[in-house]
C-alpha cells in the first residue's frame, strides 16, 4: 500500500496514512477518463438552445416579386435564410446531449484519476478541516500554509458546513462531498485535497 503523509490544518506533518492500492494505486486508464469527461461534460449541458427555420418564421407567404424580367435572381419568399429575417438553415432544436456510461467503466475512471493524482504527487491529507465560523480568511490561511491556489477540497461527515460556505468565495477552489467526486473535477484541479475521513470514505465507496 502506498503511504502518504497527514498534516494538520497549520501545515505540520502528523503521520501517515495507508492508501489501499485498489483505489489510489492501479494502472491509469486515459482513454477511460476520458469518456469519463466526455460524458460528464454532455450531461451537463441544457439541450435548450432553439432557433426557427423558414418554415416556423412568421411572415413570407407572398412572393417578393415576380419570377421573370427584373434582373435578379428569383426568390419565392422573404423568409428563405439568406434573406435578413429570414430562417435559419439546419436550426438548432432542443435536444438530449446526455450520455451513459457503464458503472463500472466509472469507477475504473475515478480510480484512474485518484492514482494520477498519488502519482504526481498531487494528494494531500489533512487531519481534519473544520472552522470554528464562517470566515474566507480563516479558510484561505488553510491554503496558504500548502500554498495551494487551484485544489479541490474533499469533505466528509455532517460538520462541513463553515468550510463549505468559508471556501465558495475563494477563486480556484472547490468543495465536494467524498461520496460525489468525479473525473472532471479530479482532473481539473491542480491538486486533490481531502481529510482522513474523506480518505476512508472514497476508499468505501470505489472500492
Amino acid at each position: 500500500m502506498a503511504k502518504v503523509a497527514v498534516y494538520t490544518m497549520d501545515g505540520v506533518e502528523n503521520g501517515q496514512i495507508e492508501l489501499k492500492d485498489s483505489v489510489f494505486n492501479v494502472e491509469v486508464n486515459v482513454p477511460v477518463m476520458h469518456e469519463a469527461v466526455v460524458a460528464h461534460l454532455a450531461n451537463k449541458r441544457q439541450g435548450t438552445q432553439s432557433a426557427l427555420t423558414r418554415a416556423e418564421v412568421r411572415g413570407g407567404g407572398k412572393k417578393p416579386y415576380r419570377q421573370k424580367g427584373t434582373g435578379r435572381a428569383r426568390q419565392g419568399s422573404i423568409r428563405a435564410p439568406q434573406w435578413v429575417g429570414g430562417g435559419v438553415v439546419f436550426a438548432p432544436k432542443p435536444r438530449d446531449y446526455s450520455k451513459k456510461m457503464n458503472k463500472k467503466a466509472r469507477r475504473v475512471a475515478i480510480r484512474s484519476a485518484l492514482s494520477s493524482r498519488v502519482q504526481e504527487n498531487k494528494l494531500l491529507v489533512l487531519e481534519e478541516l473544520a472552522l470554528p465560523e464562517i470566515k474566507t480568511k480563516a479558510m484561505q490561511k488553510v491554503l496558504n500554509q500548502f500554498e495551494l491556489s487551484k485544489a479541490l477540497v474533499v469533505l466528509s461527515g455532517e460538520d462541513t458546513k463553515n468550510v463549505v460556505l468559508s471556501a465558495r468565495n475563494i477563486p480556484g477552489i472547490k468543495t465536494i462531498r467524498a461520496e460525489q467526486i468525479n473525473v472532471f473535477d479530479i482532473l481539473k484541479y491542480e491538486n486533490f485535497v481531502a481529510t482522513k475521513d474523506a480518505i476512508a470514505k472514497i476508499e468505501e465507496v470505489f472500492e
